[in-house]
């Protein structure tokens, strides 16, 4: 087996949450490289974790919004500039309880919540092309129900 072929395919598995309030889209601005950069509330599946529980957690981390999933949106499939693989599982959600006192997430300047068309006007401020993709197929009604993702121990 050459090189090539010995090296494996090991994308960074992550989950966003596309939480949604009287026409507004809830988002994290963050530091990122000396930029302040506009995501979905979003990070990295931690094992022993289901994806729900991911996408759960890191909004409440991130926005200190406790959150409740209605749809999965789908997955997406992208490479950053420095090559690296990403696999993102979106998910379609509506705000139960927000908790002001909570820190934020290490980088999370603040939430906020932008309307699509203010979102749409940041482009250049997107932390990835997944962030208005997601965003995108939410507002074009894109919803799977939940029952599709299973978590088996």
């Amino acid at each position: 087996m050459n090189a090539l072929h010995s090296q494996r395919w090991a994308p960074r598995v992550t989950v966003a949450s596309v939480v949604s309030r009287a026409g507004q889209l809830l988002l994290v601005e963050e530091e990122k490289d000396g930029r302040r950069l506009l995501n979905q509330p979003a990070g990295h599946l931690e094992p022993n974790e289901s994806l729900l529980e991911a996408a759960v957690r890191e909004t409440r981390e991130e926005t200190g919004w406790d959150v409740r999933l209605t749809g999965f949106i789908g997955t997406y499939q992208w490479t950053a500039a420095d090559g690296t693989p990403f696999l993102r599982f979106a998910f379609a959600a509506e705000p139960v309880l927000h908790h002001p006192e909570q820190p934020l997430d290490d980088g999370i300047v603040q939430a906020l919540w932008l309307t699509p068309e203010e979102l749409q006007a940041q482009m250049a401020r997107l932390r990835s092309p997944l962030v208005w993709q997601t965003a995108s197929d939410w507002l074009a009604g894109q919803r799977h129900p939940l029952s599709i993702l299973r978590h088996v121990s």
